[in-house]
């Protein structure tokens, strides 16, 4: 905790501060994902919320110029297998870290 209900939150290796009260409510942004616009209500910071949306938004256009007569649904479809693929692989790599450290505690 940062002087003055300030916090101090790490996001993708961005540190940021935000009001403490602000965390706990629902902040509103608008954001565009593939040239439509969509409101995000979240506790989370609008900023973390519109990298997100750029994120996906990312994803998606460059399925969309290696596929451009693909529908909008299918797009996001690919789109959200790919990030799931990005997740799940990243939690197995954490796994394994996880796994070193305790295997150099022990050894």
């Amino acid at each position: 905790m940062l002087a003055n209900g300030w916090e101090k939150l790490v996001r993708g290796g961005k540190a940021m501060a935000i009001k403490t009260e602000e965390r706990n409510q629902h902040a509103r942004v608008a954001v565009r994902i593939l040239n439509q616009e969509y409101i995000l209500k979240g506790t989370e910071s609008p900023q973390y919320m519109e990298m997100l949306a750029s994120h996906v938004d990312n994803k998606m256009r460059q399925i969309t110029q290696r596929y451009p007569t693909l529908s909008v649904q299918k797009v996001a479809v690919l789109a959200s297998l790919q990030l799931a693929d990005d997740l799940i692989k990243l939690r197995e790599d954490y796994d394994a870290l996880i796994r070193l450290i305790e295997e150099e505690k022990k050894g």
